[in-house]
């Protein structure tokens, strides 16, 4: 499977490569700066540099030659003002999404967030409501689309070890789940087709990841 992962220097896509590449995979990264190149080729990756804040719809497209899938996993990162929120995490996902259709590639993955079925709360942060408001954005975007799409909203992220174990389901409620979980239940995903058409809240839980995604195609 030729995977194409925007935000390929991120945490939970270089995990995801790692493990794409370690089961015979074929993971593509997109990423916006030339030195992070050398890191995605230690994961297993083959890197791309495509700034999807400047590319258009041709040039990305052109990326996703023969992918048979996409994951959105790019973030404005940490420090990024509102209007990066803005262009990076719903105006590159649309991108991608646009992408995608004109390339013929039909499996899309978002890696979205809990909290954004509600307007962000008087007094939160002018930044994280940008970000809550362009997450949702996204999705709301995507599932305009005749995508074969996927929504994953990750709770409270760690950097804990993998336990393997799993709370994936539509309302989670609130909790914490390591990166490393996340990229496994993305890969999982991506062997479930079934699952298109989900929206799904994760969090650390009891049911092995591969009985997670079975109960959520259901």
């Amino acid at each position: 499977m030729r995977v194409v992962i925007a935000g390929g220097h991120g945490k939970i896509a270089l995990l995801l490569q790692r493990h794409l590449a370690g089961r015979g995979d074929t993971p593509v990264g997109l990423i916006r700066n030339p030195e992070q190149a050398a890191t995605l080729r230690a994961a297993g990756a083959t890197p791309v540099v495509c700034d999807l804040e400047h590319a258009d719809v041709t040039e990305v497209a052109a990326h996703l030659d023969r992918a048979d899938a996409v994951i959105f996993a790019a973030g404005a990162g940490p420090g990024s003002s509102a209007a990066r929120k803005d262009s990076v995490d719903r105006g590159a996902a649309a991108l991608l999404a646009d992408a995608a259709t004109r390339a013929g590639v039909h499996r899309y993955l978002l890696v979205s967030s809990m909290g954004v079925d509600d307007p962000p709360a008087a007094g939160t942060d002018d930044v994280w409501a940008a970000y809550l408001r362009a997450k949702r954005a996204a999705e709301d975007d995507l599932r305009g689309r005749a995508l074969a799409w996927t929504m994953l909203r990750p709770g409270q992220l760690t950097d804990n070890e993998p336990t393997g174990r799993v709370t994936l389901t539509r309302h989670a409620g609130r909790g914490a789940i390591s990166r490393a979980d996340v990229a496994h239940v993305l890969v999982a995903l991506l062997d479930t087709p079934g699952t298109a058409g989900k929206t799904l809240e994760l969090v650390d839980g009891p049911t092995p990841i591969a009985d997670a995604v079975q109960a959520a195609h259901a």
